[in-house]
């Protein structure tokens, strides 16, 4: 990895880890070329997604906790010599000529130096001895609450591997894959760090990026040609493929015009069509809707074992404002049916709070309205993804053999 690449990688760990920032926020760097600016963000990545093990590494090589700018370096580079499997040499001489080049860590050199040289040393079987990366209390309490310890020792590991990369076909496609896996649900399973652009098919929009566990929910709602849906919230536009492939009329509406951007280039390149709106959802009053799906903002997280920052740079004082919305969106949404329609929730949220507790007082709110159970086994899943309330929960921790599946809580709401 290029000098320049580190450098950028500090900057991104410190916009996570202080600044709060979430990588996918982050500009470029136009100084790198994109293939240093990809180095740089997987190395962050890679250090985020093992950064308690990481940090009990290095303590044994340290009286005190270094000053923040200096354990950033040493944080970086022990994921490169005990992860990554960077040349020991290489790693540590860049370590130390940026310790030097910082006025904050100049005087740290010395130490960097000795740390990483006894951590290349000493590190691989102390490091293979750590524990997972814990989940931050507030994702992990619920999860301990609602499932156990085990599942949520569980889940934390489903969070070390790199993920897979999974692909909604277009309906009718046969791909030349050879590497993929067919999943029991339907999607195909690339390994992960497949080069998707580069694939036969892309550029044809024969298929799209889809965790299996967001391509389910629009699978909920059954047979839609021809119905009228709305896919509310709906970029980056995975769900509103699906929708335009059944053969529904699909309206998406966002409140982000950067993102119903990424929405109509999707449907683009697919060949696929829909009424693109941007509007706050709270604020649209067209309608009725034969099928509405709500894939609502929430915490996302269920989707860490994609994006390990995120545990990192959210806070637990961000679900209740979220939980007030996804409130507020249901009740709207319900405005906005028409009589026998079908309303989806779902979030790609491992909190109750952010899924089954929904649900459970929407039924309380309006005494009209009924879930329709979720039959997971039709969706090729398992018995244990059904919820008992009636929707769809799905865990990391499930498909263990097949690369895990992402968090997500969906259930099929309709008047009575």
């Amino acid at each position: 990895m290029s000098h320049g690449a580190r450098q950028a990688a500090l900057r991104a760990l410190d916009a996570v880890l202080r600044e709060r920032r979430m990588l996918a926020h982050l500009p470029g760097d136009g100084r790198l070329a994109p293939g240093d600016q990809a180095r740089a963000a997987r190395l962050v990545a890679l250090t985020l997604r093992h950064l308690e093990p990481l940090d009990a590494c290095l303590a044994a090589y340290l009286d005190r906790k270094p000053q923040p700018a200096a354990l950033a370096i040493l944080r970086l580079a022990a994921c490169e010599l005990l992860i990554t499997g960077e040349d020991a040499h290489g790693v540590v001489d860049s370590a130390v000529t940026i310790a030097k080049q910082q006025k904050p860590t100049a005087r740290s050199a010395g130490m960097i130096n000795a740390v990483l040289r006894k951590l290349a040393i000493e590190g691989a079987e102390r490091f293979a001895a750590q524990p997972a990366q814990r989940l931050p209390g507030w994702i992990g309490g619920p999860i301990k609450k609602r499932w156990g310890a085990e599942v949520l020792r569980a889940i934390e590991a489903a969070h070390l591997p790199l993920p897979p990369i999974d692909l909604t076909l277009k309906p009718g496609i046969t791909p030349d894959l050879p590497q993929a896996v067919h999943l029991p649900t339907g999607s195909l399973r690339m390994p992960p760090g497949t080069q998707i652009s580069a694939l036969p098919g892309y550029a044809e929009g024969d298929f799209w990026v889809q965790d299996a566990a967001a391509a389910l929910p629009v699978r909920l709602l059954g047979d839609i040609a021809g119905a009228r849906v709305l896919d509310l919230c709906a970029a980056p536009g995975g769900k509103t493929m699906q929708l335009a492939a059944a053969g529904a009329d699909v309206t998406a509406l966002d409140i982000s015009v950067s993102r119903m951007g990424r929405v109509s280039e999707n449907l683009a390149r697919t060949g696929l069509s829909a009424k693109l709106v941007t509007e706050d959802a709270l604020a649209h009053h067209d309608g009725p809707y034969d099928a509405i799906l709500l894939d609502a903002p929430c915490t996302a997280s269920g989707t860490i074992r994609r994006h390990p920052d995120l545990a990192h740079a959210k806070r637990w004082t961000e679900v209740e404002p979220l939980t007030r919305l996804q409130m507020q969106l249901i009740d709207h949404a319900l405005t906005l049916l028409a009589p026998g329609g079908r309303l989806v929730f779902c979030t790609c949220s491992l909190l109750p709070v952010e899924g089954e507790h929904q649900v459970t007082a929407a039924l309380k709110r309006h005494g009209d309205l009924r879930v329709i159970p979720a039959d997971a086994v039709a969706l090729g899943g398992d018995p244990t993804w059904q919820s008992p309330e009636g929707g769809l929960r799905l865990r990391p921790d499930f498909w263990p053999d097949l690369g895990g599946i992402d968090g997500f809580y969906a259930a099929v709401l309709t008047r009575a």
